[in-house]
This record gives C-alpha cells, structure tokens and sequence, in this order.
C-alpha cells in the first residue's frame, strides 16, 4: 500500500472519529431508530464512511470505517475478538471497494444486466432459505409477522436495484458510485451475515447485544439480508446529494472529469 500522505491520514480519523462517535450517540440516545437482529445493529451511520470513500477514496474509507466501527463496538459490546474478526473486516472490504469502484468507469449495459442476476439470485436465495418458519423459529413473532418482514427484505433488495438504476440513468455521474454502494454492501454484509454465525459456532455473543450461541445456518442469511437492507437505501438516496452539497463548499474536491 503506498505510503499515506498526511492529509491522508487527517481524513482517515476524521471518518473513524465521525463514524464511531455519531454511531454511538444513535445507538443510545435515539434506540428506537436502532434496533439490532443477532447484535447486527441497524446502521444508517453507513452515510459517513461512504461519503469519505466517495470523496477521498479506498483507503480513507475502508480504513477509517474498520477504526471508527471498532471504537463503535467496544463502546457498545466490548468485544475485541467479534469486531476484529467481523465488524472490522466488513467495514473495511465495504468501504474500501466503494471507493475504489467509484472511480471507475464501467460499462453500463454490463453492469445493468450482472446487477439484475446478482440481485435475482439473491432474493430467491433469500426467499428459499428464509421461510416464515425459520422466522419464526428465529425471532419469535407470529406467522404473519414473518410473512410481512421477508416480504420487506425481499422488496428493499428489488427496490434498491431500482433506484440504483434510476439513478443512474437521470445522474449518469453517479453509475459508478451506485454501483460501488450494492458490490461493497453485498461483501460486507456477507462477510457480516457469515461471520456472526461462524462465531456463535466458537464462543457465545456479548450480553449486551443477545448473547446468543450456536446460531442456526439459516441466521446467517437473515443477518445478511437485514445488513443490506437496512444500509444500501442510505447509501445510494443520500450520499450523492451530500457529495454534490460538498463539492460545492469545496470545488477542489470534484473529480477532474467533472470539473
């Protein structure tokens, strides 16, 4: 990795510092916005990281998230070993690949068309493996409860690659970047959903977010699914215009293309 400069550095703690800080204050102060399945938390804070990898790249995303989602978990579970072996490395693949894929000038027709069979096979996966019952079985709501929350999973995956692709056909500058928001957040919420499972396999889960063991295989897809379905909105409706309201106050920042 080529050496950081220091503004480099600068940037990267201020993502870390705004990620961990604003994460935390949602967390406590304002719980009812933050609710949590198998200790995933719902994270619309995933507009900081992926605001600074937009506007400053790969390494200041990818880093500052994995710094500011560690501070973030100790606050809140305390567990180094869970954060370090999957909050950590979620953040920084997700962040890290959207921006670096922001930046790149892709084929639109291609990507149109891998977007729609990626986002296909993972809702019929979602819809195969996360049936009612194991809803059911996982949460302990009612049968039509679980009819209603995979209904919403499935919709906001539909959803999302709609407004990916809307976007991108009225804002052509942000192709790249909607793009980089669905390949980021589909790695890292893999890594995520997969993760936490593995790891109830070895040790029990903090007290503060559960304290589960042993998780179905089935809880690592719905850890998954709600991963992205509660971060990859954000992400594509509000980082653009906070990108757009930030090249303004700074022109400096525009890409040289734009300029």
């Amino acid at each position: 990795m080529p050496m950081l400069k220091p503004i480099d550095v600068t940037l990267t703690a201020m993502n870390a510092a705004l990620y961990a800080a604003i994460g935390y204050l949602v967390y406590f102060i304002f719980p009812v916005v933050a609710p949590t399945v198998g200790g995933v938390r719902f994270w619309p804070i995933v507009i900081i990281p992926a605001t600074f990898a937009l506007l400053f790249g790969a390494t200041v995303g990818g880093v500052g998230a994995a710094i500011g989602i560690f501070i973030s978990d100790m606050l809140i579970h305390g567990d180094p070993l869970l954060s370090l072996t999957v909050g950590v490395p979620a953040n920084f693949v997700a962040f890290g690949l959207i921006g670096y894929l922001s930046h790149k000038k892709l084929d639109w027709k291609k990507t149109f068309l891998s977007l729609g069979i990626g986002v296909a096979i993972l809702a019929t996966l979602a819809y195969l493996v996360i049936t009612p019952d194991t809803v059911v079985n996982y949460f302990g709501v009612t049968l039509e409860q679980a009819f209603w929350s995979i209904s919403v999973v499935l919709a906001i995956f539909v959803i999302s690659y709609i407004i990916v692709i809307a976007v991108g056909f009225a804002r052509p500058k942000w192709r790249s970047f909607g793009v980089a928001s669905v390949v980021g957040a589909v790695i890292g919420s893999a890594i995520i959903g997969v993760g936490v499972w593995a790891y109830t396999q070895l040790f029990t889960l903090p007290a503060a977010i559960g304290g589960a063991a042993n998780l179905p295989y089935y809880a690592g897809l719905i850890l998954f699914a709600w991963t992205f379905a509660t971060e990859i909105p954000f992400m594509v409706i509000l980082v653009p215009p906070i990108a757009e309201a930030c090249y303004m106050a700074f022109p400096s920042l525009k890409p040289s293309k734009e300029e």
